[in-house]
């Protein structure tokens, strides 16, 4: 039996010594006769050292292998190149940052072998993060609760273990825009939580800025749930019950109040407002149409440039 641990690594030359270290550990304390494990590390297009320490460290230990993809795809596609490739029986997905600690690792392994396909860790504290991101996190997984198809639960990031065939059945969903998380629970199989406290980072700083924080949020918001779309009828709807109000109003002042010039500053804010309930709309449209785009081209994924001897990546 094989435990695979799947972790995508962008610029992470600081932490991965640490990273080494904690997962070396982890395994000679959980590795038994009928339980192995594999790391496989996914460079994400790092431009510092990251992805000769991942070949030091494989020389060093067989167990660690890396995959190097041709430059930066992004953290979901990064993570899908690690569990292509994950040979393991279970299937661990987890960041570099050692925020999920190693040690609920082995929470989710017991779950798995009775007999959970889905084990997620679910934070119920998050440590050594900022009010805004704590605020904003907060507000994002009940909008994705409430919004979303998948029915995702609260507070639930990339940290899950998946059986090998609740992995063979997510493989088989190869849409280019991402959103990992909801994915899994799309697949059913009654999931299992591990609740966890979330640990302050101890190396390094995130690469999750503001920019690709939106930019997730949007992929994750448009993959799971066509809800933007009804909203952009519902506000058509709303400005159409806004213009016939007004309407009504311009001919009770024409019939009762003669001679008073009006309409100027109404006009604008008519003008105004339509214009932008179009533009929002036209926008949320073509957010969706660039997705159908992507996927009929047809594109791989991701391309990998290189392994480290022994590791087999999937094109």
């Amino acid at each position: 039996m094989m435990v695979s641990l799947v972790i995508p690594v962008f610029n992470e030359e600081e932490m991965l010594p640490r990273l080494f270290g904690a997962l070396s550990r982890f395994i000679s304390l959980e590795q038994t006769d009928k339980r192995e494990f594999e790391v496989v590390l996914v460079n994400d297009g790092s431009r510092d050292a990251s992805w000769a320490l991942i070949c030091g460290q494989h020389e060093k230990d067989p167990r660690f292998r890396g995959v190097c993809l041709s430059r930066n795809f992004g953290h979901q596609l990064a993570l899908t190149a690690g569990l292509d490739c994950a040979r393991g029986d279970a299937i661990v997905a987890m960041d570099a940052d050692l925020q999920d600690s190693p040690e609920v690792v082995g929470q989710l392994i017991a779950e798995w072998e009775a007999g959970h396909d889905i084990v997620y860790g679910q934070r119920v504290k998050r440590h050594g993060e900022s009010r805004f991101k704590l605020w904003t996190a907060h507000g994002f997984y009940r909008l994705m609760r409430l919004i979303s198809r998948d029915r995702t639960p609260y507070d639930v990031g990339d940290f899950y273990l998946l059986s090998r065939r609740a992995l063979d059945r997510l493989k088989a969903m190869r849409e280019h825009h991402r959103y990992l998380r909801g994915m899994i629970f799309w697949l059913g199989f009654q999931p299992k939580a591990v609740p966890y406290q979330r640990l302050e980072r101890k190396a390094g700083v995130t690469k999750f800025s503001v920019a690709r924080m939106v930019r997730f949020a949007l992929d994750g918001i448009i993959s799971s749930s066509t809800m933007p779309l009804y909203l952009a009828s519902y506000l058509g709807f709303a400005s159409a019950v806004v213009g016939l109000i007004l309407t009504v109003w311009s001919f009770v002042v024409h019939y009762f109040q003669p001679g008073v010039v009006r309409g100027w500053a109404s006009t604008v804010i008519i003008i105004l407002f339509l214009g932008g309930i179009q533009l929002i709309s036209i926008g949320i449209l073509g957010l969706y149409l660039a997705r159908v785009y992507d996927e009929v081209r047809g594109r791989p994924l991701y391309i990998v440039r290189e392994n480290t001897p022994g590791t087999g990546g999937q094109i």
